[in-house]
């Protein structure tokens, strides 16, 4: 039996968690794990089971039994309302929410305690909505080496690996610029050469494109198409989920629908109201 944690709780579909907490090596009966279709040795990098969350003084769960098995080589894309959780599902990944019930696991161990995320979160990148949340050093180079130094990268490692990452990019010119003098979009690629500098097994990207103009959301997609990793990426931008990733899930009532349960679609329609302002009912 492995070693994490047990809950004595369960939730409301009956499902008993003193059983899903052992880390067994085979899923137990009556879970559904939502994840994509793959041989049944394929490691799994994430798997969260029966995570239920709710933000304090809150009875809404934001998160509800929820269940979640992201594999290696999956791309998928997640586009859902806004307070659907989407946000929220990846900072409780992170451990910067702590979920009531349930077990998060990250690259096949349980993780629960502070001590547990610590050591896992240089090895999941997560990509912020805002860039400003996670770069601060005066110059890009200085933000792109901050993580392989705090790795234990001597200075010269974690700049030869920062500059590699930067023209990987294609951002090598930014390599001295003060970083909050950038563009939104130039700061959104240097947030991501910092999170791709801690050579992670998997990302985790929270709206990339948001605020970026047509030539920056290019490039992105471009990045990520030659990547060779693992990502999970919430966006309300269909064309660009259509170009990045192999599946789209969404969420609803603290659940996630796989790309089986919905179709994702654009509403085409004209009109007569020409150039006037109108409302659609």
């Amino acid at each position: 039996m492995g070693n994490a944690f047990v809950s004595r709780r369960a939730c409301p579909n009956g499902t008993n968690l003193d059983l899903m907490m052992t880390t067994p090596t085979k899923t137990q009966p009556n879970t559904t794990i939502i994840g994509s279709k793959h041989p049944a040795d394929t490691a799994s990098i994430i798997k969260l089971t029966n995570i239920t969350f709710a933000y304090p003084g809150s009875e809404n769960k934001v998160l509800d039994c929820l269940n979640l098995d992201i594999k290696q080589g999956d791309r998928i894309g997640m586009m859902a309302p806004n307070g659907s959780g989407k946000t929220t599902l990846l900072h409780t990944i992170m451990g910067l929410c702590k979920p009531e019930i349930g077990v998060i696991e990250v690259l096949g161990n349980p993780v629960e305690t502070e001590k547990d995320f610590t050591r896992i979160r240089s090895r999941v990148g997560l990509l912020f909505q805002d860039s400003d949340d996670q770069l601060f050093c005066p110059t890009v180079l200085d933000d792109v080496a901050f993580g392989p130094l705090n790795l234990g990268y001597s200075r010269q490692q974690a700049i030869d690996v920062s500059r590699k990452i930067l023209k990987n990019l294609g951002i090598e010119e930014f390599e001295q610029s003060v970083t909050h003098r950038l563009s939104g979009g130039q700061k959104r690629l240097v947030a991501l050469a910092a999170v791709l500098a801690m050579s992670p097994a998997i990302l985790l990207l929270d709206e990339p494109t948001a605020g970026l103009d047509a030539a920056v959301k290019k490039k992105l997609i471009h990045i990520l198409n030659h990547l060779d990793i693992t990502y999970f990426v919430i966006s309300h931008e269909f064309d660009f989920l259509n170009a990045v990733t192999d599946k789209v899930y969404s969420m609803d009532k603290g659940k996630i629908l796989t790309d089986d349960e919905i179709q994702v679609h654009r509403h085409e329609h004209i009109h007569k109201h020409g150039k006037h302002p109108h409302i659609h009912k």
